[in-house]
């Protein structure tokens, strides 16, 4: 089950028996007055994908107060070593091992164009407290055509992108904070992952110079618990095209090998599956209940 464990991230117990489906799923009512998905989202450490994804007939930017809405903090731990450091882009969550727990953030990645990587294995080279900005001639130059003109060097302020911490993962790639209340769970950066202020802050606190960090790109999680239920979470992966992002439809899911011969089991309810595919509501979802 969730720990609340510090101020900010939602935190996990690392399962010792092998499981990966950790977490509750929350239902909470929308209060009264005017309030946003987002706002919901940050009382619940949760990304503004995530609680889209959950909740997808909801109006996101005023929903009626009293409406259910569903908080994804259930989840399956991606299956990678539990070690450091792991962003699953597709997802946009950070999860950071420590000690037996794991500590899961919300996190905004690069926009269409400037990708956030994936398939990268690297570590936290070093920590920033007031980090500076350097944009590129190309981020000035698209600035510039919007009207705002930036200079060389944006220095270490509340008005700095990069908010108040970094943490340097190989040479020039950072983890860090904003500026701006939104943006958490969205492809608004120009490469970097950005958390909101608390969390970095909390990260800056608490992560060592070396720790272990892996990007991966794993819009579908899988897993077969000890007690033999099958369950798959499934997000919107990356767009990669701006039709893609401009249209109605979903972008296409390529499925690993490993996950196309999971899913071949006899055991999967192949009519959970489909619906899931179609809704991909990122909820960790049984494949094999015995009652369907």
């Amino acid at each position: 089950m969730a720990l609340a464990l510090n101020a900010h991230a939602v935190t996990y117990r690392v399962p010792e028996n092998g499981s990966r489906l950790v977490g509750e799923l929350r239902i909470v009512k929308v209060p009264g007055g005017n309030v946003s998905l987002e706002a919901i989202a940050a009382d619940y450490q949760m990304g503004f994908s995530n609680m889209l994804e959950a909740n997808p007939r909801v109006d996101p930017y005023s929903p009626r107060p009293g409406t259910n809405i569903v908080i994804p903090q259930q989840l399956i731990l991606p299956d990678t070593v539990h070690e450091g450091i792991i962003i699953n882009s597709p997802e946009m969550r950070l999860y950071y091992y420590h000690g037996g727990y794991v500590d899961v953030l919300p996190i905004g990645i690069g926009q269409l164009g400037k990708d956030t990587p994936a398939g990268w294995v690297t570590k936290v080279e070093r920590k920033k407290d007031g980090p500076t900005w350097t944009p590129t001639a190309a981020t000035r130059k698209e600035y510039a055509d919007k009207g705002e003109y930036l200079p060389a060097v944006v220095p270490a302020g509340p008005d700095n992108p990069m908010g108040l911490y970094a943490l340097y993962v190989g040479r020039l790639f950072a983890i860090h904070g904003t500026n701006a209340n939104f943006g958490i769970g969205l492809r608004v950066s120009h490469g970097c992952v950005r958390l909101r202020d608390p969390d970095i802050k909390y990260l800056f606190e608490n992560v060592p110079v070396g720790t272990r960090v892996e990007f991966i790109n794993e819009p579908v999680k899988v897993t077969r618990e000890p007690d033999g239920g099958i369950y798959a979470e499934i997000h919107q992966p990356l767009s990669t095209t701006f039709e893609q992002i401009n249209s109605d439809n979903y972008s296409p899911i390529v499925l690993k090998p490993k996950i196309r011969e999971f899913f071949q089991n006899n055991e999967v309810n192949t009519a959970i599956l489909d619906q899931e595919f179609n809704e991909r509501s990122g909820i960790p979802v049984m494949l094999n209940p015995v009652d369907f």
